[in-house]
């Protein structure tokens, strides 16, 4: 099976006295080999089935753990033992540039056993011919130093939608979100960062258009992703979510203007000179039975051929250039996760998993501060892979009071006998004055509230302007009726209070509450504070060199 192309089966057929030549045997094996490969191309997949693992011995050597894989056309790859390597022997590394990821790939390979000498050949050509007597399946190693395009996986092809906002030798940055999607559902879009481990600290930021969906998250329609300061990965991955609109059967947009693509590598802006632009089909039907019917209705060219020009990548591996020469740094192994996995396990995971935690959804909330008078905020993402919901809300924050604040209350007798230094005066003309008060907030303009507390069975009571609209009801006051009227003196930072009776009253006395408001200078708050604490201070210090 040179190729994915399928011809009809054909397979010898015996019968007595039949002449048997190469031809008839190689068809014996080409039939059994091509069925076979067929059948695990078409019901498996290609990737890794069991071992292969790879592992950094040293800075500069590898080992292969033995294994099993299937290719792309359906052919079995054995590594029968552990093979151990230095990177630099193996096909396709150069020595050219050490600030690199490189991608080690397994591949099928035949080789000719047991050389013997061929006596037809012989007698046919005239002179001594040697033949190979077996084939060994066996495998070849190599190396890329570019990464495969997202885009040619089939999976990928069947699954999800993929953009490519930059690549070059050292970054490249694309974007997925899925190719179906049902109406009021909240998908995930993924912003993928690949990168070398030497490359400067990447940043990326955008603002997207969308036909078909909405943003979802208190960042609305802008997307940001910093690489963590102490970052030491070749790849990073930010979600962000967009809810999809009742609209099914259209085709939802998400587009990223290429003059709205902040792209920084290090301190250098990297232009973009493409829009990039996502296209998701609403379906009515859920999405997965219109993935299903996409791979229900491929040729069956499609289907044998996939990508029968693939290798399988057993690792990303990351260098780090030390001097003129390379070490390595981390070893990332199946990193397009190509694995087939079993097909017993998977249904004993989809029996057990229905019941199990899995299928439960969790919550997570924080909470963050607005500004003063901004409407409240609340955003939401969903981790699919711990099947958890992330609430984050805005609160605003508390009005600031600039204001200092002085409060007291004053009795006021109203026998003009009574001595007290701020008694009222003259009963009979009904206008009282108080003595000059001293509110405590220094000098300056003051904002005064005045009002009659009353005490009635443990509580307090301030009535403050007319107290006869009380009458009546259940809150009429036992205190008289009152006018008041205040003097503010700013350079002394004093005041007085007047105050008239509008009714009789057989009260001795009247307690008045009052209320200064002092309107802080921007930094007075905290300059007063440094003042108390530079005094708190100097009279610790006064106090430790009298006990010395």
């Amino acid at each position: 099976m040179k190729n994915a192309r399928m011809f009809p089966f054909e397979r010898n057929r015996y019968f007595y006295g039949k002449l048997l030549t190469v031809r008839d045997f190689e068809s014996e094996q080409k039939y059994l080999n091509d069925k076979r490969r067929l059948l695990n191309r078409l019901l498996f997949g290609s990737g890794v089935v069991a071992g292969m693992q790879v592992v950094a011995v040293d800075d500069k050597t590898i080992t292969v753990e033995m294994g099993l894989a299937i290719d792309y056309i359906g052919r079995e790859i054995v590594v029968p033992s552990p093979v151990t390597l230095k990177l630099s022997m193996i096909d396709g590394f150069t020595n050219n540039e050490y600030k690199k990821n490189v991608y080690l790939y397994v591949a099928y390979d035949e080789k000719g056993r047991e050389p013997v000498h061929s006596v037809g050949n012989s007698s046919v050509r005239g002179e001594e011919v040697g033949e190979y007597n077996r084939l060994l399946e066996s495998y070849r190693l190599f190396v890329k130093e570019e990464a495969p395009d997202p885009r040619t996986f089939e999976n990928v092809q069947l699954l999800e939608d993929v953009v490519i906002l930059h690549q070059d030798a050292n970054v490249r940055v694309s974007q997925r979100m899925p190719k179906y999607v049902n109406p009021g559902d909240v998908v995930d879009v993924t912003l993928v960062v690949e990168k070398t481990l030497q490359t400067p600290r990447v940043s990326v930021s955008f603002g997207y258009e969308a036909d078909g969906f909405d943003p979802v998250g208190y960042d609305g329609n802008r997307v940001s992703f910093v690489e963590p300061g102490e970052g030491q990965e070749t790849e990073y991955r930010h979600t962000y979510s967009v809810k999809v609109q009742d609209r099914p059967g259209t085709l939802g947009k998400l587009r990223l203007p290429a003059e709205a693509i902040e792209l920084f590598i290090g301190d250098n802006r990297i232009p973009i000179d493409h829009a990039a632009v996502h296209s998701s089909e609403i379906v009515s039907k859920p999405a997965m039975e219109r993935v299903l019917k996409d791979w229900y209705e491929r040729s069956l060219d499609q289907a044998a051929e996939g990508s029968a020009d693939r290798e399988v990548c057993l690792a990303k591996i990351g260098l780090l250039q030390v001097g003129p020469t390379y070490i390595i740094e981390q070893v990332e192994r199946v990193p397009f996760g190509e694995y087939i996995p079993n097909a017993s396990l998977m249904q004993r995971m989809a029996l057990t998993g229905r019941g199990a935690s899995l299928n439960r959804f969790y919550a997570e909330a924080q909470t963050y501060d607005v500004d003063y008078g901004a409407k409240p905020e609340l955003g939401v993402t969903y981790h699919p892979e711990r099947n958890a919901f992330e609430f984050k809300l805005g609160i605003p924050k508390p009005q600031a009071i600039q204001d200092e604040i002085a409060t007291g209350v004053v009795e006021v007798p109203l026998d003009a006998t009574a001595k007290t230094p701020r008694r009222f005066f003259s009963r009979g003309l009904r206008n009282f004055v108080t003595d000059e008060i001293f509110h405590g907030l220094g000098a300056g303009q003051v904002t005064l509230v005045v009002g009659l507390e009353e005490h009635t069975d443990g509580r307090a009571f301030v009535y403050y302007d007319s107290s006869d609209v009380f009458k009546g009801t259940d809150y009429e006051a036992d205190v008289p009726n009152v006018r008041f009227g205040t003097i503010v003196y700013p350079a002394s930072g004093s005041f007085r209070i007047g105050m008239k009776l509008i009714e009789a009253t057989e009260a001795q006395k009247l307690s008045v509450r009052w209320w200064a408001f002092k309107k802080l200078q921007p930094g007075t708050a905290d300059a007063a504070a440094g003042a108390v604490i530079g005094h708190a201070m100097a009279e610790a210090a006064a106090a430790k060199e009298e006990d010395s």
